[in-house]
């Protein structure tokens, strides 16, 4: 039947009859050729067939601007001809390829990116025309399964993901030619990024005066010199403007709306934002997000109606300097401006993926004082809280909402905090929390900030003790200031800014203490910090003194001897990690074991939390010993991934008193201000929630993507803003593809596959058994112990279990557990024979057609090795535990991994342990440190356990208690959480779960009854 299609060349359509009803009889024809979304191609003469809407719209947009002249076979709309892909012409403005991943990709940008009218009608973008052609063009003729935009889209995704260089690029695209010369190939990377960059959102350029004076932006865009100091914006030679109009300085800004409105471009994000409002913690007592900090909160019940709309986003902003060359000899500081948005999952939020750069602050100096660098990003975060923008929700059927943003918080290091914040780090008020009570005194060039006894109670006994500064101690404890007292000091209020201390450089003042007391560069034990000694007239058997024309100066116990330091550096490179917690640190440490060098933020971490307290127990008294560990189990806790607010508010109390203790053993010198901001790490975890989604390193990892940009280093800038808009648009189009590897869907280090859904409990362990695979025999009493086991862990048949083990007391058994073992899988075949119930059961545990032995395996994203082939690596991955019924905790060794293969491919793998003795003589907890002796075995005859049962642990000598005792070390993988969603990774091993698995207990009697006479020369 021939369809009438006379009227879509009507142009009076206002008052035409035949129009209208011709439009109708379209509409009923495409309304069953909607998508599931109830969304169809608009053939209007402004959307061209390129946007899908609503049959609403689509007749709203046909009435206003016109059927497109061009679209004369209605494929897309019902007509009975032959498909667009089947096509000799591809249409002009669609993709022939109807499930090429690009088209999806271009659809959500074109409608996202579009003008949206108070209707909810979107305007046309001819810019992407470009890229619809590219879609349309075959990369091959006679090759349907990839477009000339996939090909390339991908093709650079695999540049950027394997840090290809331009020119090996460009080799490529000739090779390509060469060999393939029908191909319909860009020409080099240039044109290739030219075509990406159209998907792109762009950034802009924004002059800076030459003095950093101000901006040359907005009121002074047209002005030819700065307003301040009248200097030319252009670089000048010989008192002439060059031929070129080049500027002095050229700051980069990312503009924020847009990218956070291709947040909702696309369903596989715009559900994940909001997340915060469905996993916020239902314990006002546990905080695992910074949607269940204090700081969250308050700001949702004074400003309610942002609240109530989940999608509204909550942002932090970071700062900092960074060096952009290799050869750090050149001195350059480039400022780069990050923004992370919070209403992700905490596994998201720090993923570079989801970090958005705001603003690149040219080099090669900091950015002046009175550069107002941050100026175009607060006009539009200022758009945003007032008016915000109209975005389409894909996890919403793309329906448009008003979208508000809000900055929480800024995330910096302290001295990046004083260089934006403007109040200063240094001085006697160098602390932005204190204030003007400061705990702060003068010693030799140098403020200490000494005198943390004025935060303990007024009657506290070390009040009056003259041991800390031989003064006695009367002050107050210090006031808070509120916001208007604030304001009385800055005629502004500061609202929502927390900085993130950054304990590393605290580590590198006890390391530096510790270790190198005899370096002469750097201890921090120097002449001058006993000369503040000798001045103060306290620990006179720690002053200087002379020995005829030498001046000498006495040893103290807070800093290890020479063979103690090396005993130090000797532990460090004996200890042995599980795969993938941290990087080799035995490669840090000198040849003749005298110094450790190189270590990184998370290296520090690592020897913080982890080895700091365990060997210095043998170092130091036990009195330094004590304070440090206490010290070191605070972190533990607040590095946790769930922080408890009763233990950060028992923490605000402890760390007063560890502060203390540590005055009565460290000189003055060693408190600067790092030590003092310590103190102010529990209510800022209160505040803002866990410290992992807050601290400075996510931001600087990214530093290193933000320079591996760099391809020109003459204009380091410019090559970091191309490059970042590139892997921009990489990174939304690889979000999109399953048929290659991208960031979303590369396999883990220890992925152990996917598997599929099992009936029975003993098959649904995720396990992946590696290496070679044997046959070998096995002694019968040993198999029978393993098929057991299998039987005893398989809840289906609990209630047969429980029945047979009734059976045996009746009949008076004398061991009846042993007897329980022996016979109840013959007694359970019996039972169900005559029943038939539960005989699939037993005949699938029964089918066993071989047993193999493996050397390693990977259980639920965690790699376990043999004890026989971990003794061979340089990682330790046999510890093994796991918990009893009565809230005991046992520990072991994997002696053997056992495979038992069924019919269907189906297995169960077992793990056979040597388990430690934990009875209280063999086993010791103190200060948080648990010690096991290894050299005896206990359950020799109950030593299996299923492999997704076994947590791992690894071992580390304990050199205060002997050869034969280890301290265990639980480990918290990155893929597992106490969170039950998918998709977690990207954390830190070293992380606990939670706070509560440590307890700081600070013992203030032991320094109160030994008042420092034991450190003598």
């Amino acid at each position: 039947m021939t369809i009438d299609k006379s009227w879509t060349q009507i142009r009076k359509r206002s008052n035409s009859t035949v129009f209208w009803q011709g439009l109708q009889s379209f509409l009923q024809m495409a309304k069953p050729h909607v998508n599931d979304r109830g969304f169809i191609r608009c053939p209007c003469n402004r959307c061209i067939n390129n946007a899908q809407h609503q049959l609403e719209v689509l007749e709203t947009h046909i009435h206003r601007f016109g059927f497109m002249s061009d679209y004369n076979e209605w494929i897309y709309h019902g007509e009975n001809v032959y498909a667009a892909s089947s096509s000799n012409v591809p249409h002009p403005n669609l993709g022939v390829y109807d499930r090429d991943e690009m088209f999806e990709v271009l659809e959500d940008i074109i409608s996202n990116d579009a003008e949206v009218d108070q209707l909810g009608n979107q305007s046309s973008n001819v810019q992407y025309d470009d890229l619809f052609t590219a879609l349309n063009s075959e990369l091959y003729p006679g090759v349907s399964s990839f477009s000339l935009l996939n090909f390339l889209v991908k093709l650079m995704h695999l540049k950027v993901m394997n840090k290809w260089t331009n020119k090996s690029f460009d080799e490529l695209l000739k090779l390509l030619k060469l060999a393939f010369p029908k191909m319909d190939l860009v020409e080099s990377h240039y044109e290739a990024k030219k075509l990406m960059t159209k998907m792109g959102l762009g950034y802009q350029s924004i002059h800076v005066c030459k003095n950093d004076c101000a901006l040359l932006w907005n009121e002074n865009s047209m002005s030819e010199t700065c307003p301040v100091c009248f200097e030319s914006r252009w670089k000048m030679q010989a008192g002439r403007r060059m031929g070129k109009n080049v500027p002095h300085k050229v700051l980069r800004y990312f503009p924020l709306a847009p990218r956070l409105k291709r947040l909702f471009a696309t369903s596989k994000t715009a559900k994940l934002i909001r997340w915060h409002q469905a996993g916020k913690s239902t314990d006002d007592n546990v905080m695992r997000h910074p949607v269940d900090g204090r700081a969250w909160k308050d700001f949702d019940r004074k400003h309610t109606e942002f609240a109530d709309d989940v999608r509204n986003v909550r942002l932090g902003l970071a700062a900092d300097g960074f060096n952009p060359f290799n050869n750090m000899s050149i001195s350059y500081s480039m400022w780069p401006v990050v923004l992370t948005t919070y209403n992700l999952p905490p596994w998201l939020c720090m993923k570079p993926e989801y970090l958005m750069l705001s603003l690149l602050i040219p080099g090669p100096q900091s950015p002046g004082k009175d550069m107002d660098v941050l100026r175009p990003l607060i006009e539009e975060l200022k758009e945003l809280w007032e008016s915000g923008i109209d975005t389409r929700d894909a996890g919403n059927d793309r329906k448009v909402f008003k979208m508000r943003a809000a900055l929480l918080w800024m995330v910096n290091d302290f001295p990046a905090r004083s260089s934006l914040s403007g109040w200063s780090g240094q001085g006697y008020k160098a602390c932005p929390t204190c204030n003007e009570n400061t705990p702060s005194m003068r010693v030799i060039g140098k403020t200490a900030y000494f005198g943390h006894r004025h935060f303990l109670p007024s009657t506290h006994r070390w009040r009056s003790n003259l041991d800390f500064d031989g003064r006695t101690d009367r002050k107050r404890p210090p006031r808070r200031f509120s916001s208007v007292d604030i304001m009385d000091q800055f005629n502004l209020i500061l609202v929502g800014t927390i900085s993130v201390f950054k304990y590393t450089l605290l580590l590198e003042r006890l390391v530096h203490l510790l270790l190198f007391a005899h370096h002469p560069h750097k201890s921090k034990d120097t002449d001058n910090a006993r000369r503040d000694l000798q001045n103060l007239g306290i620990r006179s058997e720690l002053h200087l003194y002379e020995d005829g024309n030498k001046l000498m100066k006495p040893a103290a116990e807070y800093t290890f001897s020479e063979a103690n330091r090396r005993k130090f550096c000797r532990f460090v490179r004996s200890v042995k990690f599980p795969d993938g917690f941290v990087a080799n640190l035995w490669k840090n440490v000198a040849q003749n074991d005298s110094r450790i060098v190189g270590l990184k933020s998370h290296d520090c971490h690592v020897i913080m939390q982890r080895l700091l307290p365990v060997e210095c127990r043998s170092l130091v008294n036990k009195t330094i010993s004590s304070t440090i560990i206490e010290l070191c189990t605070f972190f533990n806790q607040l590095c946790a991934r769930t922080v408890n607010v009763t233990d950060m508010v028992k923490a605000q109390d402890q760390l007063v008193i560890i502060l203390c203790k540590l005055e009565r053993i460290f000189p003055p010198a060693f408190f600067d201000i790092m030590i003092h901001l310590v103190l102010h790490l529990p209510e800022e975890a209160i505040l803002g929630g866990p410290v992992y989604m807050r601290w400075m390193y996510p931001f600087e990892r990214y530093l290193k993507r933000l320079k591996d940009y760099v391809r020109n280093a003459a204009k380091p800038e410019g090559s970091i803003s191309e490059g970042y808009v590139v892997d921009e648009v990489l990174t939304f189009c690889s979000r999109y593809f399953d048929d290659i590897e991208t960031r979303f869907n590369r396999p883990d280090r220890n992925d152990d596959g996917i598997h599929r859904t099992r009936r029975l409990f003993v098959f649904e362990s995720q396990c992946k058994p590696m290496g070679k695979q044997s046959q070998v025999y096995v002694e019968k009493n040993v198999r029978d112990r393993a098929k057991f086991y299998i039987l005893n862990n398989s809840p289906e048949i609990e209630t047969y279990l429980n029945q047979h083990k009734q059976e045996l007391q009746l009949r008076g058994c004398l061991n009846p557990d042993e007897a329980h073992r022996n016979e109840f899988a013959d007694w359970f075949f019996e039972k169900c024979t005559p029943l038939k119930s539960h005989m699939s059961f037993y005949l699938w545990l029964q089918s066993q057609i071989s047993l193999s032995p493996h050397p390693a395996c990977i259980v639920n994203g965690v790699r376990f090795v043999t004890h026989a082939r971990d003794v061979r690596l340089k990682t330790q991955n046999s510890g093994v535990s796991i918990p009893g019924t009565e809230n005991e905790i046992f520990y072991g060794q994997l002696q053997e991994i056992l495979e038992f293969s069924y019919l269907n491919d189906f297995s169960v793998v077992l793990f056979k342990c040597k388990w430690f003795r934990c009875d209280s003589r063999r086993m010791v907890t103190e200060n948080n440190i648990t010690s096991i002796n290894i050299t005896s075995e206990s359950y020799k005859d109950d030593q299996f356990i299923l492999a997704s049962q076994a947590q791992q642990v690894f071992y580390v000598e304990d050199p205060s208690r002997g050869p034969n005792w280890r301290v265990v070390q639980h480990v918290n993988h990155r893929s597992i959480w106490d969170i039950t969603e998918d998709g977690m990774s990207e954390i830190d091993l070293l992380q606990d779960n939670s706070s509560s698995n440590f307890t700081v207990a600070t013992r203030v009697r032991e320094h109160h009854n030994n008042p420092l006479k034991t450190f003598r020369s």
